[in-house]
């Protein structure tokens, strides 16, 4: 249990502040980063979770043809062509998740659908879309949740993008997401005012993924909050 501080109330309520205005200004210059992060791990992984069923199956072969432009001109940062079609046989993602939705192709037009909201800022459509997809994958459905739980953040609703972090992390159960994203919900919860939460989590990456970038840095966290 964390020992209860001894500051004056208003030092006490200068340090909240701090912390709000310090995350909140950590998730504006660092928003498009997180949302290109968690974008660049599902562009490299999804085109595997298709091939096989694409190969067999002549609807997931046509939605996998479909989704195809769509894919090059997301990696090109061309979101809104990719979202809405390019008039010319590219129907874009919105199309392509409803008219393949029970494909996997379908249901990637679904998160590719997201992401591209994400990245144009418009966090209420990404919610729409990213909360349809339901994966299995330990990276890419984690990445997804991470996104969306950015999205949250992006709302304001601190306490479900909070939740959502943690809830990614779980999922990606990896050295390699998961103390990054514990990490951003470490954040959310300080921010919120949860330090409790907040400290749990801080000395859980430490121990549990003490060579990560976020188990290196943990420490000055725990050290703040823990006085």
């Amino acid at each position: 249990m964390a020992k209860k501080s001894t500051k004056p109330a208003a030092q006490q309520q200068n340090g909240v502040e701090e912390t709000v205005n310090r995350w909140e200004q950590f998730f504006v210059n660092n928003k498009k980063t997180i949302f290109t992060v968690m974008a660049a791990i599902i562009i490299v992984i999804a085109g595997g979770m298709i091939l096989n069923t694409s190969v067999l199956l002549p609807r997931e072969n046509r939605a996998a043809e479909a989704l195809f432009p769509g894919e090059n001109l997301f990696i090109q940062g061309d979101y809104q062509t990719a979202l809405e079609g390019d008039g010319i046989g590219y129907e874009g993602f919105e199309a392509i998740a409803k008219q393949y939705g029970c494909t996997k192709a379908g249901r990637l037009a679904n998160l590719y659908a997201g992401l591209s909201y994400a990245q144009l800022d418009s966090a209420e459509l990404a919610v729409k879309f990213l909360s349809k997809f339901k994966g299995s994958d330990m990276m890419v459905s984690p990445a997804a949740l991470g996104t969306l739980a950015g999205c949250y953040a992006d709302l304001g609703n601190n306490a479900k993008a909070a939740a959502t972090f943690e809830k990614a992390a779980k999922k990606a159960d990896n050295g390699l997401l998961s103390p990054y994203l514990y990490f951003q919900a470490a954040l959310t919860y300080e921010a919120m005012g949860n330090t409790d939460k907040a400290l749990k989590l801080y000395r859980m990456i430490q121990l549990k993924y003490p060579e990560s970038q976020e188990g290196i840095e943990a420490e000055k966290y725990i050290a703040r909050i823990a006085k």
